[in-house]
């Protein structure tokens, strides 16, 4: 390691970092998550300086980490190797220290510990705190320079200066959702406010005026008709306040943000109320119609309704890809599952799913059995 003062960066090389920065930066402004904007930064990185892997750790209060992304991994390597590290051995030096550390070969430092089985294999390793102020926000770090000689003072100040915009895009990003989440608070207030004075009083005159019909059954039948084709007419009002204000709950981050980005929140959302690890990985720029989007959203809604509060699932996984023309939204869960045959398809909405499915052109396909968990697919045209 070193922190020895070095060289001015040359005008190429900084107009390089500011370019891979301002990617990271604008991000925000396209209406990512917090997360994809992580992506971003940790794609750019790797990318900047030729480094066959990246990462960048947000750490909790438990000792791991809120978030974890990262660069140069498949999919199937990720799961293979497991939960996510904890705040120990390098990283967590760093994280206490802020310091930037810069090794020829992790292995050989006295502070490395040991990686999963399936963790491939790093040798030469740069890291970089992510501060604001004295408050260290994370660590980015690179590891197996592609070039030999693995990575040079130059490399170091180039991601200690891509660090201190990426602080800048995290900070915007977690504003920007905060300012969101308040957002979406007084837009359900006006809902509930709309659903009393609208539809409330509507079915207030309904009721009334039903109960004038029969009364006048038996003294004024003649009078009866005119009564309930009022009660049909309130009815009708009723029923079309109704599909306004249903219309208008469609998720907000929806709308500003696309599938992708609504479903990764829903997860963490419903991950930090339920005692379930619920994960989620989906593609970026699916190019679905808003109308098919709010379909998979509601299909993945009560999806993990039924494994959460049905099946008492303890692992729960959502996968949203483009697939050539279609797209596909894959719910798996490890709970008690169920007999498709005898299932009791109206408490558990499956009858519900399928007409959205089908509605939206698509199909939903369910694989379950008592006691080996769920495996809901649904499918529909780009």
């Amino acid at each position: 390691m070193t922190n020895a003062p070095v060289d001015d960066l040359g005008r190429d090389d900084r107009d390089a970092a500011l370019h891979a920065v301002s990617g990271a930066v604008l991000a925000v402004t396209r209406h990512l998550s917090v997360r994809e904007v992580f992506q971003v930064i940790v794609r750019a990185a790797a990318r900047l300086l030729d480094a066959r892997y990246a990462a960048l750790g947000i750490p909790d209060d438990q000792g791991s980490f809120a978030e974890f992304v990262v660069e140069g991994i498949t999919e199937e390597q990720w799961r293979a190797i497991g939960p996510l590290p904890r705040q120990h051995g390098l990283l967590g030096a760093m994280l206490r220290d802020g310091k930037p550390e810069r090794l020829a070969d992790i292995r050989q430092d006295p502070r490395f510990v040991y990686w999963p089985r399936a963790h491939p294999v790093l040798s030469a390793f740069l890291g970089v705190p992510i501060t604001d102020g004295d408050d260290v926000l994370g660590i980015i770090f690179l590891a197996n320079k592609r070039r030999p000689g693995g990575f040079t003072e130059r490399d170091q100040e180039l991601l200690t200066l891509f660090a201190a915009h990426a602080a800048i895009a995290l900070t915007n990003a977690r504003l920007y959702e905060r300012n969101r989440e308040l957002t979406v608070m007084a837009e359900r207030s006006r809902l509930a406010r709309e659903l009393h004075d609208a539809v409330a009083q509507k079915l207030f005159s309904l009721r009334l005026t039903a109960r004038a019909a029969v009364a006048l059954a038996g003294r004024d039948p003649a009078r009866v008709p005119a009564e309930l084709a009022e009660v049909e007419r309130l009815a009708a009002d009723a029923l079309a306040e109704l599909r306004s204000v249903i219309f208008e709950l469609r998720p907000a981050d929806l709308d500003e943000d696309g599938l992708t980005a609504s479903l990764r929140k829903h997860v963490e959302m419903l991950g930090r109320v339920y005692d379930a690890r619920l994960t989620f990985r989906g593609d970026l720029g699916i190019g679905l119609t808003e109308e098919r989007e709010l379909t998979l959203f509601r299909i993945a809604q009560e999806a993990i309704h039924n494994a959460l509060r049905h099946a008492h699932a303890r692992e729960i996984a959502l996968r949203l890809r483009r697939e050539g023309p279609r797209v596909s939204l894959t719910i798996t869960d490890d709970g008690t599952g169920f007999d498709l045959a005898t299932a009791g398809r109206d408490g558990l909405g499956l009858t519900s799913m399928r007409d959205r499915a089908e509605e939206a052109g698509g199909a939903l396909t369910i694989e379950s059995r008592a006691g080996a968990g769920t495996v809901v697919k649904v499918e529909v045209p780009v």
